[in-house]
């Protein structure tokens, strides 16, 4: 008993003092973008390698997922001979919960990742310390352009992405189900509204914001090497994932 206890104590105290140091780093990376002008070549490159390079995969997630919408949502829709709701089902889904989640998941596994494991081998290989010693702050020149590219980038590809996913949901809608695209675009136009939209956006902006915030943090604070490395890999895409489907039930439980 008294183990186990102890070894209940060790994981709290481990929580908490990882949670505490993601709560400095964030205030620190806000204090630092108000008070310290963050690089700018930093920053644009940052928005290439978040943005640019992103954008084909979220494209083709997003066309994929429009077609699997309207194919699921189809079924219910051909059994009731409802084809005026096909574009608000698909529609609906896809703008307020499912674009988001995919768009968020794939930024977590591809960008957050990646972010993690540069931050983690400019740790372990002293390169953090070597900005330091130049009397270069590591917190603006590192982490404050890549927090707010990703913040940004998740906000403005998660808008290309509900377009895209439409376009691919009127291109199924049309050749697999044999449902006018005029109907599918008359449906989406009567029955959504910006509200949807918007929901699904401000998710977005708070999935940008975990997935920095944890990607930071795990990559500044790595240790133990190139197996640490993998360790903080491994935790930042479970912890970003997480916390998107958790931000996903706060946001959506108070949000009309």
């Amino acid at each position: 008993m008294t183990s186990v206890l102890a070894n209940i104590g060790r994981r709290w105290l481990s929580l908490s003092e990882g949670v505490g140091q993601m709560t400095l780093l964030t205030l620190t990376t806000w204090w630092k973008f108000w008070t310290t002008a963050p690089d700018r070549i930093e920053f644009m490159r940052s928005l290439y390698k978040v943005g640019v390079q992103s954008f084909p995969i979220v494209v083709v997630t997003a066309l994929l997922t429009g077609a699997i919408m309207v194919i699921q949502s189809g079924q219910l829709v051909a059994q009731y001979e409802a084809y005026g709701l096909l574009g608000w089902g698909a529609g609906y889904a896809t703008l307020r919960e499912v674009g988001p989640i995919l768009i968020g998941l794939m930024f977590s596994g591809r960008v957050g990742a990646n972010n993690t494991a540069e931050l983690g081998t400019m740790r372990i290989t002293e390169q953090i310390d070597a900005l330091r010693a130049l009397a270069i702050d590591p917190i603006p020149y590192l982490l404050v352009p890549r927090f707010f590219a990703i913040v940004s980038m998740m906000f403005l590809l998660t808008l290309v992405g509900n377009l895209m996913a439409l376009v691919g949901g009127t291109i199924t809608s049309q050749f697999l189900l044999q449902v006018d695209w005029r109907l599918f675009v008359w449906s989406l136009r009567e029955y959504l509204h910006l509200s949807d939209l918007f929901n699904g956006l401000i998710k977005s902006v708070f999935f940008g914001i975990a997935i920095a915030t944890v990607s930071n943090h795990f990559g500044y604070h790595t240790s133990g090497g190139a197996v640490g490395v993998g360790r903080a890999v491994n935790s930042s895409v479970v912890f970003s994932a997480v916390s998107i489907f958790v931000l996903d039930f706060v946001i959506g439980y108070f949000l009309p």
